[in-house]
């Protein structure tokens, strides 16, 4: 669906076309190039990046056994913007355009490894200083991302803006294909941790009691969570909110079980950012919202309602 119509057996034909099938179905060459060039890279870059953020935000969850935790809220994807914003204004790719994706990564590593050590404490993790700490990365993210955007030239700003409010637009096949890579090895390696991650919701005593080596397989989690959510930011911008309401909806839906629920997670992660990028560019056609402001809009209000709801059930986050 588009501002450009192509019916749905002119879909299949043009993509079998590409497979070497001609079934004798008539289509326009615009057709071809707006189906083949613009919308499937963006159809499956939203996969890639609406199931790498809500599998890394169910692994973050587990690990920290607090369903509020997701890669935005704890600094990673503000982490990874900065990082990929400071490469874009210094003008620095020793690597061509992998140099973004890397410098993403090591923002998102470095950003979450500083809050899980302040939040960590006596051998626990505390929620409200996981939350707060959080909450001050990213300002202290959005600060610097603030001061290179006095800094950038009219061409940077432009690319700023990109990655401050999210967006698919770009997306081409010289860019999904490595996205497709480094999530695909990040989130399989993750999908092994679900045995594991099932014991340490018994409590990290218990799980170590048990044979799983804790703090190992939490730097595994969040250096992996920040390669996804690194990756997914470099190319995406900062996109909200996925990897905290996929996670937890899944598991009122089927329960805590991460052997099922991680699974789960990217495919309706990718569901989820599939439907929001729809709403994004149709809705005010030919113009386009922001990504990144459909998935705030939809998963502000239910960060509060999950507030709310764990506030009542705990009688209180003292």
């Amino acid at each position: 669906m588009g501002a450009v119509d192509i019916s749905p057996a002119a879909v299949l034909g043009i993509l079998l076309k590409h497979a070497g099938i001609d079934i004798g179905v008539a289509f326009t060459a615009q057709q071809d190039a707006v189906l083949w060039n613009i919308r499937l890279p963006r159809v499956v870059l939203a996969v890639c990046v609406g199931g790498g953020l809500a599998l890394a935000g169910a692994t973050l969850q587990a690990i920290f056994r607090n369903p509020l935790a997701d890669s935005g809220l704890i600094g990673a994807s503000s982490g990874a913007a900065l990082g990929a914003i400071g490469l874009i204004v210094l003008g620095f790719a020793p690597i061509g355009q992998a140099s973004i994706a890397v410098a993403a990564f090591v923002g998102a590593l470095v950003a979450t490894f500083f809050v899980y050590t302040i939040a960590r404490s006596e051998g626990r993790t505390e929620v409200v200083t996981l939350i707060l700490t959080g909450v001050a990365m990213n300002a202290i993210a959005g600060g610097l991302i603030g001061l290179m955007n006095f800094v950038a030239t009219d061409a940077q700003l432009r690319t700023i803006v990109f990655w401050s409010l999210g967006s698919l637009g770009g997306a081409t096949w010289d860019q999904v294909i490595p996205v497709a890579a480094l999530v695909a090895v990040g989130s399989g390696l993750l999908l092994r941790l679900a045995t594991p991650l099932n014991l340490m919701a018994l409590g990290e005593s218990e799980a170590y009691h048990l044979g799983v080596s804790t703090e190992r397989l939490r730097l595994q989690v969040i250096a992996l969570s920040a390669l996804v959510a690194g990756t997914a930011v470099a190319v995406a911008g900062i996109v909200g909110f996925v990897g905290l309401v996929i996670p937890h909806l899944l598991r009122l839906l089927m329960g805590p079980d991460h052997r099922y629920l991680l699974p789960a997670s990217p495919i309706a992660g990718a569901a989820l950012l599939l439907l929001a990028d729809l709403f994004a560019r149709t809705v005010v056609i030919p113009r386009e919202l922001p990504l990144g402001v459909v998935t705030a809009l939809i998963g502000g209000p239910y960060f509060l309602f999950i507030l709310v709801r764990t506030r009542r059930q705990q009688g209180g986050w003292g």
